[in-house]
């Protein structure tokens, strides 16, 4: 029996998983104000709390803009306090930036059938929605532009970056507006990291939004843009991608090419197979990301937004400070 592959367009997905019909809006039907003021309410709010008004590691985890290390004055404000420093220096450093002047961030934003998928929660499009809608009010409250690129069966749309909460909204308009598709070509990652190669003439903070379900040839495009920018990798995931349930005969269908399989899951052997091509597929794109050093955060459609961007931001200050202090060492 055929096994789930790292160039397939998804390990096989269940056709009745959580995937509606095509023609019908891919990634939400919420009005989007309706949309951003249920974020605001009931993400940023409690993001603020947690993290204390403090997202510079969100932003600035490989030190884009760092200016320099000093030491601390009564006037710093305490949360920039580098504790690794400070605890190596025997006296308080603080951090600082060449900004906090304007930030450009840009959103790369893979639209493609395999992120209309989702067998807990919600599906991988509706988290890819809430995530983008949380980081866009994140910057543009700072008063940063975002931008986007729309990727669905190819390029679809450059969205230029502007400033405000209703580039918020036009952006998640965008998204609300999309059908979904029947059927795509084989996603291409490649042609979404290049065309935000082309669009981007300055320093920038990227955010590459996917399942990164593709066909080869992005890794080195990857590379390239995290040589450039500021690139963050947001992956998409669903625990149904990782093992399989003991569930009987299933019909396992690719979203893009719409190729079905029936398959039994009552098999322990295939179950084995499944899961041990996903741990492969886990161990191969953690190489590929290591190697561009582009920092990950996985979302899963089974858990709750808020810990896991706060778990990512206080990875991310962990290595900011190991960084710094091989810097003083």
């Amino acid at each position: 029996m055929p096994e789930p592959t790292a160039t397939s367009s998804a390990p096989h997905e269940p056709a009745s998983a959580g995937r509606a019909s095509p023609g019908t809006a891919a990634l939400g039907l919420e009005d989007p104000e309706r949309t951003l003021r249920r974020l605001e309410w009931t993400v940023l709010r409690r993001l603020d709390g947690l993290l204390q008004g403090d997202y510079r590691t969100l932003f600035h985890g490989q030190g884009v803009d760092l200016a320099e290390l000093r030491e601390y004055t009564a006037e710093d404000d305490v949360r920039h306090i580098d504790w690794n420093v400070t605890a190596r220096m025997d006296t308080p450093y603080v951090r600082t930036y060449h900004e906090d002047r304007e930030l450009t961030a840009q959103f790369l934003l893979d639209l493609s059938p395999s992120v209309d998928f989702g067998t807990a929660r919600r599906e991988k499009g509706a988290l890819l929605v809430d995530f983008v809608g949380v980081l866009a009010r994140l910057l543009t409250r700072q008063g940063n532009r975002i931008g986007a690129v729309l990727y669905g069966d190819g390029v679809e749309r450059v969205v230029p970056a502007l400033r405000g909460r209703r580039q918020v909204l036009a952006l998640l308009n965008d998204l609300a507006r999309r059908r979904r598709l029947a059927r795509a070509r084989l996603t291409s990652l490649g042609a979404l990291l290049e065309a935000g190669l082309r669009t981007l003439t300055r320093r920038s903070l990227v955010f590459v939004v996917s399942d990164f379900i593709s066909t080869a040839g992005w890794e080195k495009p990857l590379g390239m843009l995290a040589r450039r920018h500021e690139v963050l990798a947001i992956r998409l995931v669903d625990p149904r991608e990782r093992e399989l349930p003991d569930i009987g005969p299933v019909v396992l269908e690719d979203a893009e090419t719409g190729e079905q399989l029936v398959v039994d899951t009552r098999d322990g052997a295939f179950r084995r197979r499944f899961a041990d091509a996903a741990r492969m597929r886990e161990a191969a794109l953690a190489a590929t990301f290591a190697r561009a050093r582009v920092d990950v955060l996985t979302i899963s459609t089974d858990d709750d937004l808020v810990p896991q961007i706060v778990r990512f931001a206080a990875e991310r200050r962990r290595r900011a400070r190991l960084r710094a202090g091989a810097v003083v060492a």
